[in-house]
This record gives structure tokens, sequence and C-alpha cells, in this order.
């Protein structure tokens, strides 16, 4: 099928169609141009992917359909294999095989790394790309647009003039602030071509409901999506705004025009472009982006300064490597040349006059280069306080048929790759790669809960679950029950391996024991509630000058499902005087029911602990109300009960179009952000640097309940909030979508039941 025909292109007064056309326009790429890319991932090019937050990629779907996206989310997301293999989550629909490219960007640096090649598959939940070229791209595109400094405020836009995708909610407007796009094309022979565009003015300006246009200005003279489009029409693009965690995906067909009129009415200083791109649209939608939020592009206090790679030299050692290859003589020239103290920092300087002198011919009157483009030293990211911790699966242990535990260790010293046992695929692997040299401890206190957040079908998934082990060790213990239908359940049964990474937030929840060790504690628990009493048994039992004793009763539904039932019978033998276990198995016994837990408590435990013990519960609600019944009915003082109740909510119902959100603490102007269909008000709020009070992120501590005083939200059910909360106006802003603008106030949190 010819791929003109896929869709109706514009036609714009004057098309060009040939290649001498646009050649007579834009002239040749130089040589030096051409030999810049290599057909390897070099060590400068490995550098740059370790230290890289964020890319944007092109690739099409599983129907033909053009997709641009941006992935990632932290430094090191691509997983290099091998010097043509690379690895790395997609978000949205899945990548189909064939012709894929990308660029990766440094917070703070113009130039970009180009990566083009081939979608080979999809394992372990990442797409692996074979590696065609790479290649340095020069830093106009991030100059321009100004991609690093401080969001301008937003221009007011005027109606879209007809209907079609661009009059959708919230599209004119996130057009209108954005200055920087991705733009990915393809051609007729394999190949893919993602590349950089940026603009003082917005990149894209709406012609009708249907209709975009975008300059070409003067560039390297490569033109590898003008020359794509001469091939195949179809293309997509993404855009940004500086400061906003939403992009808008664009996709349809474009020609290439010199049409003087149209020209004109981008021209900078009178100055037009050379040549504009009219898109036709058949897709157009602003969603908000994982990728973006969690890299913190924009976010002034996310780094330190340090050593990054070198743009300039590392292009120069592309130019030798593939000069070298081609057996020219100008190889080692090239290399003497750069190898002399000093000279990049030359290059730099020769550079970025270079990249001034040019936008001043298009029309710039202004030309900034970004301070990372400067000194080749871009801010390097450093962990805040609340932000997630990289680590690794290092064992898997199978507890019950519908139950495994996975012991994670710290990854955020290692390097980028996955082990090579990752790709094996073998069970039996241990999967410890490389370690940095001092692996850092897991605190927090007996019974608290982690938010485990892994990417399933390239879309994070944050569920909590608690510690199973005990604080202070270097690997943590979660234990996660099969829940039917359960998403993250599902893929931590079937999908995760040994070697996989995922990222982890905590500690969280007032769950605990408390810090003096004497206290004696009255166990009850059911199914996996017994993972936060497993941290507190572990932990109390370990101190071998610690004498406060512990009752457990645990109920299951048969023998084989009682968790950590073997390490349960080791403790209860090596500590008969400190710990004893009271089994209730559902199928045998029934239901443990309020005369059975007052049995129960009154004897077993009874002669087990003397009074002034503390009762810790966690099982399903009914289970958790009967026993607090029982507590209250013996006359246990209600600060001696401590429950924990699993109420992770649901992913929130997605909103059409984006909502603005003003925050408020104790009535005074805090910030006001965008909140991006598909995101949380949390998720806006903490990419808008907002103080946001939050911990678990999925619904269950009530840690991030603020005061909703004007608009409306959408909330996931259930959820940890009171009826009292509830009526008192508050949300959960880690599970609330707005349906309108809305003003929230941060102020003191209200108290938890």
């Amino acid at each position: 099928m010819n791929p003109k025909q896929h869709a109706s292109p514009p036609d714009p007064p004057h098309r060009l169609t040939t290649v001498e056309e646009l050649e007579s326009t834009i002239g040749r790429p130089a040589a030096m141009i051409t030999r810049k890319q290599v057909r390897a991932l070099d060590e400068g090019s490995r550098a740059v992917l370790a230290r890289c937050p964020v890319a944007a990629f092109g690739y099409r779907d599983a129907s033909g359909a053009a997709r641009t996206t941006f992935v990632g989310g932290a430094p090191g997301f691509a997983h290099v294999h091998s010097p043509t293999e690379i690895s790395f989550a997609v978000p949205g629909p899945e990548v189909a095989r064939g012709p894929v490219s990308a660029f990766f960007l440094l917070p703070g640096v113009g130039e970009v790394l180009r990566v083009n090649g081939t979608a080979a598959g999809r394992r372990g939940g990442e797409v692996f790309v074979e590696v065609a070229e790479a290649y340095v791209h020069c830093a106009q595109a991030v100059i321009r647009s100004r991609l690093w400094e401080a969001p301008a405020a937003a221009a007011t836009t005027e109606p879209v003039a007809g209907e079609g995708p661009l009059a959708g909610p919230g599209v004119a407007d996130f057009l209108a602030a954005a200055p920087f796009l991705a733009l990915s094309s393809w051609d007729t022979d394999g190949g893919s071509d993602t590349s950089p565009r940026g603009e003082r003015q917005p990149v894209a300006r709406i012609l009708d409901g249907r209709r975009l246009v975008i300059a070409d200005r003067r560039g390297n003279k490569r033109a590898d999506t003008l020359h794509n489009l001469l091939q195949d029409d179809r293309l997509s693009l993404a855009a940004l705004v500086p400061g906003r965690s939403g992009v808008l995906h664009v996709r349809g067909c474009g020609a290439i025009t010199d049409d003087l009129a149209l020209r004109e009415t981008m021209a900078l200083r009178g100055v037009p472009p050379h040549l504009a791109l009219v898109i036709d649209v058949e897709h157009a939608e602003v969603t908000g982006s994982a990728a973006v939020a969690d890299a913190r592009l924009w976010d002034p206090g996310r780094a330190e300064s340090g050593e990054a790679p070198d743009m300039m030299a590392l292009g120069s050692a592309h130019l030798a490597a593939n000069s070298a290859e081609s057996g020219r003589s100008s190889a080692w020239l090239i290399k003497a040349f750069a190898a002399i103290p000093g000279v990049s920092r030359l290059m730099r300087k020769v550079m970025d006059r270079g990249y001034r002198f040019a936008l001043q011919k298009e029309g710039y009157e202004e030309v900034r280069i970004p301070a990372g483009t400067r000194t080749g030293e871009p801010s390097r990211p450093s962990e805040a306080d609340g932000a997630l911790r990289q680590v690794r699966v290092a064992e898997v242990r199978q507890e019950t048929p519908t139950a495994r535990t996975l012991v994670l260790r710290d990854a955020s010293g290692e390097e980028g790759a996955l082990g090579e046992e990752r790709l094996s695929g073998e069970e039996g692997s241990s999967g410890e790669g490389r370690l940095s040299e001092e692996e850092r401890p897991f605190d927090f206190r007996p019974g608290q809960f982690f938010t485990l957040i892994v990417d399933v079908a390239g879309h994070p998934v944050r569920r909590a679950y608690s510690a199973s082990s005990a604080p202070g060790a270097t690997h943590l213990d979660v234990t996660v029950k099969q829940v039917d239908g359960g998403h993250f359940s599902t893929h931590v049964h079937r999908d995760l391996r040994v070697g996989d990474r995922l990222a982890v937030r905590g500690p969280s929840g007032t769950f605990h024991t408390r810090d003096e060790p004497q206290r004696h504690l009255v166990l009850i628990a059911a199914g996996s509630g017994i993972t936060p009493m497993m941290s507190m048994i572990r932990s109390r039992l370990a101190d071998p000058a610690g004498d406060g004793r512990i009752a457990l009763l645990y109920s299951s539904r048969t023998h084989e499902e009682i968790i950590f039932a073997d390490e349960l019978a080791r403790l209860e033998k090596e500590h008969p005087e400190r710990f004893t276990v009271t089994h209730v198995l559902t199928r045998r016994d029934g239901r443990l029911d309020a005369r059975g837990v007052r049995h129960w408590v009154t004897t077993e435990a009874a002669r087990a602990l003397p009074d002034g013990a503390h009762h810790y519960l966690c099982g399903p609600e009914a289970l958790m109300d009967t026993v607090q019944g029982v507590m209250r009915e013996l006359g246990v003082p209600d600060e001696r009960v401590h429950q924990e109740r699993f109420t992770a909510a649901a992913t929130p119902a997605a909103v059409a179009g984006p909502q603005q959100m003003r925050v408020e603490e104790g009535g005074a102007p805090v910030g006001a952000t965008i909140v991006e269909p598909g995101q949380t008000l949390l998720d806006a709020g903490l990419a808008a640097r907002l103080p946001m009070p939050y911990s678990c992120t999925v619904g269950n501590c009530g840690d991030c309940a603020v005061r909703l005083r004007d608009g409306d939200v959408t909330q996931a059910e259930p959820n940890c909030l009171t009826p009292e909360q509830r009526a008192d106006g508050y949300v959960l802003a880690c599970v609330s979508c707005p349906l309108s603008n809305v003003t929230l106030d941060i102020g003191p949190q209200p108290p938890l039941a």
C-alpha cells in the first residue's frame, strides 16, 4: 500500500514533493554531518544513557499508527545489554517490531543523543531495541525553546476555528504554551527518525481544528524528517511545556511547503523560516506522563553539581571513530586534536558562538546557551525526602501456593544494565548483579509498610505492602498474596523474576511497635495480615536482651495457606518462654468469631502474658471489627489496641481535559499548577514542587488528606477516609482526580481514625 494513502494530506499552495526541490532550498548535508553517527554505543554514549532521566521515543503500534511518547523517569532507565542492544519500558499501546528512534535529554544540556534502530520484541515488561546508529544532535532546538528555563506565563488562546482533534479538551491551551516537541517520521527502507523541534514562541500553531503548522528553520542540513516525509507522510509528535508533567500527543500526515504567505506568519524580526510543515491531524490528546513527572526535569533542587558527559567530546569521538572505520586519513588528526588539553572547552566556546550566530540570523534577538551546555556539568539527580529508592529482586520465596516473598536489595548504586541472568530467564539464577560498594540498610519500625512501584505493560503501578523483615537489614522482605484480578499481585506472581528492578517509597504508616522493647505483644492476624506481625516478631526475638513476650493468634483457610508456617514453628520452638502461636484453620475450625477471640484472649493469651500488653490487629475488615469489639468488652484501653486496615483504592477514573489546581495553606496561597488527564491531585502537585503532604500514594495511610475548598473531584474507592473526614470536606490527593478547576487547602490534616 502506498503510505500516502493512509490519510488525506493537507493541500498547501505549493508542496515540495521531490528531493531535488527540497535540497534546492536546504542544500545537501556537509560530509562532516553525515559522518557523525556510529553504529554501536561507545563508552561516551553509555555514559549519557546512565545519566539521562527521559527520552522521546517514536514507534508504530500493532495497527501501524505512528506514535511519539516520552519514556523513562529516572537516570539509567535505559538498560544497556550490549553495544547494540538497549531496553526500556514504553507506556501506551504495544510497540510493533520494526524501525524506531529516540533522542535522550540531559536536563540543563542543549545537545541530545539520538539513537535509531529496530524494535526486536518485548521481554520482562521492556521493549528491546537493536541499535543501528547513534550520534550527537546540535543544541539549537533546546536553545530556541529555552527548555530548561522557568516556564513563562500561559498565553490566552482563541477558540479553535472549526471542529476536529485540535478543538479537543486542553489541546489549544497546551499548544499555546509549548515551545518544544519531538517529531517522529519514517522512510520506506526501514528507517525512523525522532528529532527535537523548538521555538521561542509556540512550536506549533493551529490553523484550524484539523491542521497544525510548524516552522522549519535552518539546522544541520541532515533534514531526516523532511526526506522521510517525501517517502511516507505519516508522522507523530509529542510536545512539552516547561514545568508541566503533561504531554500532548499528536499523529497525522504532513506536507512540506515553501509558501511565502504562510512562512511570513512565523517570521522573526522579518526573517521567515525557509520551509514549513503543515500537518493534517488525525488524533490529538493531552495526557499525564509518569516519565516526565518522575524525571523532575524542572525541579531546581533535583540535583547537585557533578561531572556529566561532555557532548562536544562525544561528538568528536564519534566523528573520529567513523572516519577511522571508513579508512579516512583524517581520523588520526581528529583524535590527536581532541586529545589536546583544554580543546574540548575551546570547542564548546566555538560551538556556542556558532549557535548564537546561526540563531541571530534566523531572527532571534537574545540567545541564551543552557548552563549545562556551556559547562558540560548538568545537574545530577539527588534523592530528596520521600524520593523513590531503586531496588532489585534478589530472591523470590514461595511461602504458600498463593503467597510469595520478594527479597529486595538496594540498587541505587548499581549500573543501569540488567544482569545477564535476567536475559536468560533462568529461575535459579542468583540475580546478584553488580552491587555498590556498601548496600544501604532499610530502616523502619516493625509493622510499617512500603509502597512498591513497578512497570506493568508500560504503566507504573503502585501498591503498599508491609515489610515482613526486621529493620536495619540490607534487604527488605515484602510478601505478596495473589488476588484474583489483582493487577499488581498477578504481575508479581506471573512475571516478576530475580534481577528485575522496581522502586520503593517509604516507610509509611503509624501501625508499628513502640520503642520500649519490654512491652508484651498480643498479635491477632488473618491471611496476609501476618506480614507486619512477622516484622514485629522477627525484630523482637532477634534481641537477645529482650524479655517481652509475644502471643500470636493466626487465622488461615488451610494448613497449606499458612504464610511463614515453618518459620513460625521454628521460632516458637527456639523461644518457648517468649513466643506462642495459636493457629485457626477456617475450613477445619470455622471462622474466627467473637466467642473464639474472647476465649483465646482470656485463656491462651492471658496465660502467656501479664496485663498491660499492647494488642496489634491486622486482617479483613469484618474480623478487625469483631476483635475490636471484644477488646472493648474486656476493658482493654483503646490506646493499647492498634490495627492496620488494608483499604488500597483502585485507580481513579480518568478525566477528560486538564484542570487548574490552586493550593492554599490555612487560606494563604501556596501555588498553582495544571492537573493533566490521568493525573491525580498529588501527582500534579509533586510535579510542580508544591508542598503536598503524602506517604503511601495508594489511599492507605491518610497522610495526603487535604480539604477541598472549591471544585469537584472523583475519588477512587475504597480508601481510608472516615465518614467524619468526608463530611468535613477532606479528599485523598493520591487517589483523586479533578472534574473541574479545584482549590485545595493543605493546612493541618484531620485526625486519623
